[in-house]
């Protein structure tokens, strides 16, 4: 296998490519504390404690397996396209798709939301600003666009510095907070009184916070992100690309860190806010609603620390939504346009930005940038696709007939179902959002294939030796003859017949020799491949044989292949396809059959402007 000698030029150390994850990840500290207050109450610890369980033995240990058997950022969509075969898979795909996209475009709005909200409660605001939350969130979005459409470089060295300050200034809140909770010993003690006076005994507070902490499933973000970013980790000299064992190790490294980081803050800021913030400012319209930790940072550290809290909060949770935008651009190409589910400029970035940048304005819009009703929809694509990672493992576990593997990772993907469920039924707001996605990316899927059903849809055309030697003989007689023919059975005599009846109704002439093509259709599900021709034997006959996903799309490439080799326009027989011609339309959209002859013709039309220049098609009677 051959060694990776040289890293890529943007690839950089794991802890570095953990800040670029880390702005996604991290960032949700602006706002996880308040949503855990308001979800939680007083068991916000508690349930933040059983999170924190489930990020480190479930969540984290899923996607270190992710990470060995996705290394170049497909994740687990990347595993399922492995596991489930041919349309079964493709829609699966398109499914998850919808979930990333509510995950990824929610990060984006939600994120601008939130940092509008630190904007808008810093003391130093104008007081006209408080009515203009949309606005300044708008604003944010805009300035996210702008910074894709103009480039996006150096991402990592800026978020290794946002990241720094960030962790550094919530790291100087939670000293502060834990030495004054602890230092005023009343306030541990009205927090234990309220947790006794409203459930009682321990098992019941064990018990609540079980059932509400699917409602703080935002502390889980950030794993898809992880490993999706795993190309830009540096590797190691002896990494092939089969196995690039030191980008694994890498990523493997950065989702640790990452996780046991912030489990850590989790842990403090759950614990600080709801001991030292009245109850009443985590509702709507309170001051530490969407910013407990600013709120904290302002009250016992002042108003100065407060407002260069803000903007590195403001500044990360911006950023955030860079991270995301960068998740989708990721995302959006590696599938749709291979699949023909997209058109091309879907592989250009500007295109596919200003598209989700319209998507992220109306959802803004749609939600008046309220960051609690922003929560379902985050929570839900979050939860969907830790779920599918969890099962994508479960399944490769299976296959590799790794036993206790399959029960332990079976456990965490059931109860990653029993969240993600709890969490639809609680909020189903959030799957309705998802649904949404869901249905316009189908919706759009598969117009665009139909789009573009007649493209030549052949990566490359290349011909073995034999086949080569083939058409340069027929070629030699200054006309190739090319006759279609369906696989039945590879016997002389259904060969003889069928050259029998075209030399018949096409009227060739015996002295012409032909060649018979034959397209064996593989996966139809797949929109593009090479196609790699062969030749073959059967008694007399000489045979053009190779296998693709669509069979006219495939001949049209295969002939056009003959014409620039040979210089010669060929000539192509064709039966007409009995059956209905509607039905025949769909068999070739879905199944690459169908109305062979007319379909050929046409993605000849449009690939080769000049007639004069196009392969010549006959069709017998």
């Amino acid at each position: 296998m051959r060694a990776v000698a040289h890293a890529e030029p943007h690839q950089r150390s794991w802890w570095r490519v953990m800040c670029l994850t880390g702005v996604d990840y991290f960032s949700t500290l602006g706002y996880q504390p308040g949503i855990a207050a308001i979800a939680a109450g007083a068991l916000s610890p508690l349930a933040t404690l059983v999170l924190v369980s489930l990020t480190l033995f479930g969540a984290l240990p899923v996607y270190r397996r992710v990470a060995r058997e996705s290394p170049d950022g497909g994740g687990s969509l990347a595993m399922f396209t492995d596991i489930l075969p041919r349309w079964s898979g493709k829609l699966f795909i398109l499914v998850l798709l919808g979930f990333a996209c509510t995950d990824f475009v929610i990060t984006m709005t939600l994120s601008a939301a939130d940092g509008a909200a630190h904007i808008i409660e810093n003391p130093f605001a104008p007081a006209a600003w408080q009515d203009s939350r949309l606005i300044i969130t708008l604003i944010l979005l805009g300035l996210l666009a702008a910074v894709f459409l103009k480039g996006f470089g150096e991402a990592i060295g800026i978020a290794v510095g946002l990241v720094g300050v960030y962790l550094s200034l919530n790291a100087i809140v939670g000293a502060v907070g834990l030495w004054h909770v602890f230092t005023s010993e009343h306030r541990v003690i009205d927090w234990t009184h309220a947790m006794t006076t409203e459930h009682g005994s321990v098992w019941m507070m064990i018990a609540v916070s079980l059932l509400v902490f699917p409602k703080l499933a935002l502390g889980l973000s950030g794993f898809e992100t992880g490993v999706a970013v795993m190309p830009l980790i540096k590797g190691e000299p002896g990494d092939t690309p089969e196995y690039p064992r030191g980008r694994i190790i890498g990523a493997r490294k950065l989702l640790t860190t990452a996780a046991l980081i912030m489990s850590a803050f989790l842990l403090v800021s759950s614990f600080i806010t709801v001991v030292l913030i009245p109850e009443q400012e985590f509702e709507p319209g309170g001051q530490a609603n969407g910013r407990a930790l600013a709120y904290l940072a302002h009250e016992y550290l002042g108003n100065g620390f407060g407002t260069v809290y803000d903007i590195a909060t403001i500044a990360i949770l911006w950023f955030a939504g860079a991270s995301a935008l960068a998740g989708l651009l990721n995302l959006v190409p590696r599938y749709l346009p291979r699949y023909g589910m997209a058109p091309e400029w879907a592989r250009a970035v500007r295109p596919l930005v200003l598209v989700f940048a319209a998507v992220a304005f109306g959802i803004t819009w749609y939600f008046d940038a309220d960051v609690d009703a922003q929560g379902a929809a985050y929570a839900t694509g979050v939860l969907v696709l830790i779920t599918s990672a969890a099962i994508a493992v479960t399944l490769s576990a299976h296959r590799k007939g790794e036993r206790r593997k399959v029960i332990g990772f079976g456990v965490v993907s059931a109860v990653f179902v029993y969240t993600t469920i709890a969490n639809v039924f609680e909020r189903p707001e959030g799957v309705h959002l998802a649904s949404l996605f869901i249905l316009a990316i189908i919706v759009v899927s598969l117009a665009s294939r139909a789009h573009r059903a007649f493209e030549l849809r052949a990566i490359e055309v290349s011909f073995d030796d034999a086949a080569a030697t083939l058409i340069d003989g027929a070629a030699a007689t200054d006309v190739v003859r090319i006759v279609t023919h369906a696989i039945d059975q590879r016997v002389p005599a259904e060969y003889d017949e069928k050259e029998a009846d075209q030399r018949r109704e096409s009227h060739i002439p015996d002295a012409d020799s032909i060649l018979f093509l034959e397209v064996i259709v593989g996966d139809a599900s797949e929109f593009s491949t090479d196609l790699r021709v062969t030749a073959i034997e059967v008694g007399r006959h000489h045979v053009l044989s190779v296998q693709a996903t669509a069979v006219p799309n495939s001949i049209a490439a295969i002939l056009f292949a003959i014409r620039d080799r040979t210089g010669l326009e060929p000539h192509v027989y064709f039966e007409w396809t009995e059956g209905n011609p509607l039905v025949n339309l769909l068999k070739f959209l879905f199944v690459g059959e169908g109305e062979v002859a007319p379909v050929t013709r046409e993605i000849i039309r449009r690939a080769e402007p000049d007639p004069a220049r196009r392969p010549h098609v006959h069709v017998d009677s």
